[in-house]
């Protein structure tokens, strides 16, 4: 099968289509007023330059926005097989606080600029200036959970109006690392035709933001395999913006990279999508699979809970283990053709017989399985337990132990809050933690003075960290820095006693307060 058209027939790559004009665009970049993106905003606009997000060519305006909140189509552009709004399930807008919305007005032209480096990226031309209704937003998009991290983006983060507007584009954001897998659509386009051959394949996408596994593996190679002799699998994971808390994406190409020496020589390739996440599970999952399909795919795999992140507070799931799949089947009619979707349960290990399995073709009251989940896989990394080889590959876990050593390896950080108590506790600590065994080098500083970025380096290198400071903003940052799990706070005010990771002390007695903190800290795993 020839390589799928992109999604509305034309693939926006800004920055090619430009090219003929860039200099004419640099040229009057000085005299245009700037934004400087944020992350997620960095990354859309670096799809929205490559194509990936065709048939986009700039943030939605107002009417597309409503449209695409309430009805997951774009009121701008039709399909002409239907007479109905293209589909397009995710709003891509440009976020901006009221100050700076007032600031400019329908016609102007923007210069957006890279947060990392203040590079100029593109030229934005408003076309409309917004206040939207989030609480629509976040109910029509995202079921409306407060808890939902793109919920909780929406209220917490995101300014309170949208400018809309086309792109001219200047430059593709640059990045350091991976270079050679970081393709724009055109590029895998040119690489499927030219280098793989696989221009009458059909070629299955694995969309990822975790580490793979022997489970990824085998269902990646059965979805190849149920598609016939010319399937062929693209392992795409995303490297922008995913869930708070995942593993970073240096160790998971680091794994990719090993997965890929897994398949039979030609079966698979790989490249990484520089897409902020949304979490959006149903909508997520069709908005994934029209970005797939943009980067030359016709086949896309959606498996139990695509794109979601898990249960709330009460233990409540955000979305359907199967939801995903039943939205896509929905729009079946209007995929055909383009991208054809490959729904895959769970698959399992089966110890008796040494394979994998998808759970839905197995016999569970007869047939003994076997699981590890991401939660168990996080214990086991922590405690340096083993994890089976049917599990995963040893060059797999040799990486993840890398970047998530056992607690007794982990770095950690004590803040207090307290003024000249502090001072005093922070040097019998710093005095009681090196005198112990293992090679960690417990450092005091005063965290206002310092980064807490540059801190949660220090901790994740497997230092003690242990800082004074009397403000909340400082306790937020570090936290955020290095993780709940490798934090304690030590207040000054209340009753004695540690709990999730906060000690109120009784600074009347140090060798006291000493001790409780070594006993936790040794409860903990750290010693």
């Amino acid at each position: 099968m020839p390589i799928p058209a992109p999604h509305g027939g034309v693939l926006q790559d800004l920055v090619a289509r430009d090219a003929s004009i860039k200099k004419e665009l640099l040229e009057s970049v000085p005299s245009l007023t700037s934004w400087t993106l944020t992350e997620r905003q960095l990354c859309d606009l670096e799809l929205l330059l490559s194509g990936g997000f065709s048939p986009l060519a700039g943030f939605l305006n107002e009417e597309d926005y409503n449209s695409v909140v309430s009805e997951l189509r774009l009121s701008s552009v039709t399909d002409e097989s239907t007479g109905k709004g293209l589909l397009w399930p995710i709003p891509i807008t440009l976020d901006v606080d009221a100050s700076t919305a007032s600031s400019y007005k329908v016609g102007e032209k923007i210069v957006l600029r890279d947060l990392r480096d203040e590079t100029p990226l593109a030229v934005l031309t408003v076309e409309s200036i917004y206040k939207p209704n989030k609480q629509l937003e976040a109910e029509k998009v995202f079921r409306g959970d407060p808890e939902h991290p793109a919920v909780k983006y929406l209220n917490e983060t995101a300014g309170e109006y949208y400018i809309g507007g086309s792109l001219q584009g200047l430059s593709y954001p640059k990045h350091y690392d991976y270079v050679e897998l970081r393709k724009t659509p055109a590029q895998l386009r040119a690489e499927f035709v030219d280098t793989l051959n696989w221009n009458e394949k059909h070629v299955v996408a694995f969309q990822t933001r975790n580490p793979m596994h022997r489970a990824h593996r085998e269902l990646t190679v059965r979805a190849a395999n149920d598609i016939g002799e010319d399937g062929r699998i693209l392992i795409h994971p995303v490297v922008g913006l995913t869930k708070p808390g995942d593993i970073d994406h240096h160790t998971r190409v680091k794994v990719y990279q090993q997965i890929l020496k897994k398949f039979p020589d030609g079966l698979a390739s790989l490249s990484l999508l520089p897409l902020a996440m949304r979490m959006g599970g149903d909508r997520e999952a069709l908005w994934h699979a029209l970005i797939r399909l943009n980067h030359g795919v016709d086949h896309f795999i959606v498996g139990r809970d695509h794109a979601g992140p898990g249960k709330n507070s009460k233990g409540v799931d955000f979305y359907g283990p199967y939801d995903a799949q039943e939205l896509l089947a929905n729009y079946a009619d209007e995929l055909e053709g383009k991208i054809k979707i490959v729904p895959f349960r769970m698959v399992t290990y089966l110890p008796e017989e040494d394979r994998y399995a998808p759970i839905d073709t197995i016999d569970l009251s007869t047939t003994k399985t076997a699981n590890i989940s991401g939660t168990e896989l996080r214990q086991k990394l922590r405690d340096g337990l083993e994890i089976p080889e049917w599990f995963s590959y040893p060059e797999v876990v040799r990486i993840l132990r890398e970047t998530n050593p056992p607690r007794s390896k982990q770095g950690f950080a004590i803040l207090i809050d307290a003024e000249k108590a502090g001072e005093y506790l922070s040097y019998a600590l710093q005095s009681t933690l090196n005198q112990f065994a293992g090679g960690r080098r417990i450092t005091k500083v005063k965290v206002d003075d310092h980064d807490s970025t540059l801190l949660g380096e220090l901790v994740r290198a497997g230092s003690g960290v242990i800082g004074t400071s009397e403000t909340e903003e400082a306790t937020g940052g570090l936290i955020k820095a290095v993780g709940a799990a490798n934090a304690l706070i030590i207040k000054s005010e209340g009753e004695a006693k540690i709990d999730d990771g906060i000690f109120v002390i009784d600074a009347s007695d140090l060798n006291v307060t000493v001790g409780q903190v070594v006993e936790y800290l040794k409860a903990q795993g750290f010693y």
